[in-house]
């Protein structure tokens, strides 16, 4: 039996501890884990790879984390992309949300809690990409049949 395919995780932080510590539990979940530490960093590496999730501090040393949302939003618009802050605020919050976050976490978070969030993140993108297929194969489908219609 083929083993699924597992999810990859890009940790954007530039505290290394969190990043270190982020990645270390996140493997040990058998997620495959890289890290940025800054805003730039992020960008080309989602550039020349292809991520599931993106862990994001709102406060990067080149960038605040909601830039980096809208700096990735046309090169990653199926990543999951979660923002983590130690400064929480609605209008952060709001921003995040606006700039196209799928989650917003405050630090220091809970393990646990921050485990939850990122598989459900992963399993709503699951559940977009078998819509997206589906998607296209009814629209095959009825291409097909009109293509075979016009030729009756």
């Amino acid at each position: 039996m083929a083993k699924k395919p597992r999810s990859r995780i890009l940790v954007v932080d530039d505290d290394e501890n969190i990043r270190k510590v982020l990645a270390s539990i996140l493997e040990e979940k058998d997620y495959v884990v890289d890290q940025a530490e800054t805003g730039a960093e992020a960008i080309a590496k989602t550039a020349g790879s292809n991520y599931d999730l993106m862990l994001i501090d709102i406060r990067l040393p080149d960038m605040v984390g909601i830039e980096l949302l809208t700096k990735t939003h046309e090169t990653t618009p199926r990543t999951r992309k979660i923002i983590m802050t130690g400064y929480p605020t609605l209008k952060n919050a709001i921003a995040a949300v606006n700039k196209g976050a799928d989650a917003y976490i405050m630090k220091p978070f809970e393990m646990d809690k921050m485990l939850q969030t990122i598989k459900e993140q992963l399993e709503k993108q699951k559940q977009e990409r078998k819509i997206s297929e589906q998607g296209v194969a009814d629209f095959i489908q009825t291409r097909v049949r009109e293509i075979n219609s016009k030729e009756e």
